[in-house]
Parts: structure tokens; sequence; C-alpha cells
């Protein structure tokens, strides 16, 4: 049997390394939903210590792991090339010469683009613009901006584009990007993992992510402190790990809320969704969010979410004062959380109006709107098809 188109991903994480989020969970899925499709899928990230540097997952997706948080683009032209060129058994037999090119735009884009000559599909979950001065500093940060802003809407002007918002489409139209030539493909709901379980007999809140400074876990541990005088049994799960654990620990320390704050690290799939299950409401305080997977992921448990407004995708993620509710400062955040603990009823209908929300969100219909746009990127003659000239 012939092999399928091959598509080959650029992305600098993959779900397994330390640091995976959200994003990396809609790569791998609509990979796997292309692989399901008879598409040969390659992806092509970061090495490092939580798996091998080649690596077949069950979906039928090829990972090839090379470089380090900052070499892993200068690595992708290398291996592509070598591959394109046939130089080297490894690189011939994984990257090959791919019929498209999906470039993961994480801030920082691999800009294949420039030693490509394939069509090329820019994936941007969400505009960095917020993020860069958070994370860097003013150097590093208005240079970080400016590849994102400036450079990369120049090198991309004539590729497709992906987001999975139209928040985030509004933002690369306004960077200059032909409205056009972004096609708006949303986030699936992960599966429902683990038998439901009973909610806490206590107050409790749950911040699901990444700790990094622009997810905002601070206001989470903020709000929790305010309400402890009220709500004695108040209890906040932190799920996730980061390198900005530290300081949030000594902030909860600095709180004196240590005994209402547990910090689990990294969770598996089971035990997110039993946190997910037991919590009465889901904080989300990210300063920006392309989706806003885990408000959809708590929805699929019955739990509403409290996030900002301004934070992006997460206003499509959520039907607003329905399945959770919006704000648009940190005030308005305390309170709404308040409001949520104290009134079991709105928790209650709204848990399930979250449950109905998150079942409009699938994989497979997330796959094939993927699969539409990568199938338009394609040569449109079989001989066109066959050509493997060099890039």
């Amino acid at each position: 049997m012939t092999a399928g188109p091959h598509v080959l991903f650029l992305s600098w994480r993959d779900t397994r390394h330390p640091e995976g989020g959200g994003s990396e969970v809609f790569l791998e899925r609509v990979a796997a939903e292309l692989a399901a499709r008879g598409y040969r899928v390659t992806l092509f990230c970061q090495s490092h210590e939580n798996g091998p540097a080649l690596e077949t997952m069950a979906e039928g997706v090829h990972i090839l792991r090379h470089g380090g948080r900052h070499t892993v683009y200068l690595y992708a032209a290398l291996v592509y090339l070598a591959g394109a060129l046939g130089i080297g058994p490894l690189a011939r037999r994984r990257l090959g010469r791919p019929d498209v090119i999906v470039d993961v735009c994480n801030g920082m884009p691999f800009l294949s683009r420039v030693y490509a000559r394939r069509p090329v599909i820019a994936l941007v979950h969400h505009v960095h613009r917020e993020q860069w001065p958070v994370v860097f500093g003013p150097r590093v940060a208005r240079i970080g901006w400016w590849i994102e802003s400036r450079l990369a809407v120049r090198v991309y002007r004539t590729c497709q584009y992906v987001t999975v918002s139209e928040s985030t489409r509004r933002e690369l139209a306004g960077l200059g990007v032909d409205p056009g030539r972004i096609a708006v493909v949303h986030n699936g709901t992960p599966d429902v993992v683990g038998p439901p379980v009973p909610r806490t007999a206590h107050p409790s809140l749950v911040v699901l992510g990444r700790l990094v400074p622009h997810k905002r876990v601070e206001l989470a541990l903020r709000a929790t402190a305010l309400l402890a005088a009220e709500l004695p049994g108040l209890e906040l799960v932190v799920a996730g790990q980061g390198w900005w654990d530290e300081p949030l620990r000594k902030l909860t320390a600095d709180l004196d809320i240590a005994e209402r704050v547990r910090f689990t690290g990294f969770v598996p799939e089971g035990r997110k969704h039993e946190l997910l299950c037991r919590s009465w409401v889901s904080l989300v305080p990210s300063l920006k969010e392309g989706w806003g997977l885990t408000i959809v992921e708590a929805g699929a448990r019955g739990t509403p979410s409290v996030a900002f407004r301004a934070a992006g995708g997460v206003v499509e993620a959520m039907a607003d004062g329905q399945t959770g509710m919006l704000v648009d400062d940190e005030f308005q955040f305390f309170q709404a959380v308040r409001a949520l603990l104290l009134d079991p009823d709105r928790r209650a209908e709204m848990g399930a109006a979250a449950t109905a929300y998150a079942r409009r969100f699938t994989w497979s219909v997330s796959g094939a709107a993927f699969a539409d746009v990568v199938a338009g990127q394609l040569p449109a003659t079989p001989s066109r098809l066959a050509d493997q000239r060099v890039p």
C-alpha cells in the first residue's frame, strides 16, 4: 500500500516534556488524527529526559527529538536539510522530504519557510505580546516580540495559518496577517479518565497547569488568603510543575496559608481528572491562553471555572455566566470565586452547563478540520505530489 502524504510538525516541545502543556496536547492529538486518516506524520521537538531520541506513538506518529530549549530550532533546520539531501540514514529515514510542514510558532518560530521549499502551515496558539516582558528582561523581551510580531509575519507572509480561537485570529490580523489565510481549529475535549468521584466536603479550589509566571497562580493564592477567614475549611490544590515553583511556595508561606495549599507537582491523567472532579471551582488566572483547555477539561467533570476576559481564547472555551465566570481584574476575580463557593445551586447549574458545553468540542472534529487545511496545501496533481526533489 502506498504511504500517504508526509506531514512534518516542528515544535519546541511534546507532551512528555516536563513543561509540556495544552498546546502540545493539541499538536499531538491532531497529528494522531492525521495518522488515522492515512498520513505519514513526524513530530520533531527538543530532546529531554522523559523521552528517547526516536519514538513511535501508539497512534502511528513518529517523534524525533534533538537539541535543547534554544538549539532545537537550529537542529530542526540541520536535520531537515540533511534528510532532504539524503545525508545520513537517521535523517533520511525519519524526516525524508515532507509534503507539508507545520511550523509551531510558540513565541519563537522555526522559520522553516526560509529553508524548506515545501508548503508551510504556521500554527499559532496565541500571540505572546504580554508574556515576553513577564518571562524575560526588557532587552530580550523587545527582541523576542520583534521576531514574533514583525520578522515571523514577514517570513510567513504567503503561508497558511492555523490558530485555535477567533481571539488569536484577530490578534494575528492586527499584526498584519491576512485574515483570509487564518483557519480556526478549536481544541477537542480530552477524554475523561476514571470514574466520577464526589466533591470534597470542604470548599475546594484547583489550579491546573504549568508553574510559570504568566499563569499567575499568585492570584489564586491571594484569593485563598482573603477567603480563609470566611471559609475556614478552604483548600487550594495547585497541580502542575515548572520553574516558578519556589516563588509560589514562598508566597504561600508569606501569606500564612501553607496549611490550606497543596502543591502536587505533575499529576497523571487519572489523578488530574480526580482533582477536577472533586474541586468546587477551577481557577484559570492566566495572563494569556490560546484556548483554555483546562476550562473545558474541568467542564467535562462538571466543574465551573473563573478566568480573565482579556486572556484570549478562554472567552471561547467558556460561556460567560453559564459555564463559568469571566472577570476583568483581580478584585473581580476574588468576588467571582467567593460568589461561586458560597452558592451551591449556582455552582451545580454552571457545572451541568459546563459538561454540556464541553461535549461540543471533539478531537474528531478538530482533526477533520486540520486535515482539510493540510489537504489544501498538498500539490494538486499526482505527478506534483510525487515530486520529491531537494528543496
